[in-house]
């Protein structure tokens, strides 16, 4: 092998490296976000992102929509304070 075969080898490893990481990092994101931000859907956003990892990234901008959305607490919901939903 040549100096440019094993340049050109280099080179398909550290693409094909480059896009798995990229791929993978894609499909934690919305998860991570839904975590940091206390979603009260979180795990289902993170399965949402991993799912959309197979279908292609097709609905994978809704996911991270949804991750960012806040829902809006329902009165003494997270409280503990029976008081406050009345």
């Amino acid at each position: 092998m040549s100096g440019l075969d094993i340049f050109a080898w280099i080179v398909l490893v550290v693409l094909v490296a480059s896009t798995v990481f990229v791929a993978v990092f894609m499909a934690m994101w919305p998860g991570m976000v839904a975590r940091r931000r206390n979603h009260p859907w979180a795990e289902a956003v993170a399965v949402g992102g991993w799912v959309t990892l197979f279908l292609g990234f097709v609905l994978w901008p809704v996911v991270l929509i949804w991750a960012y959305v806040d829902v809006p607490a329902k009165p003494g919901r997270g409280t503990g304070d029976a008081e406050t939903a009345r």
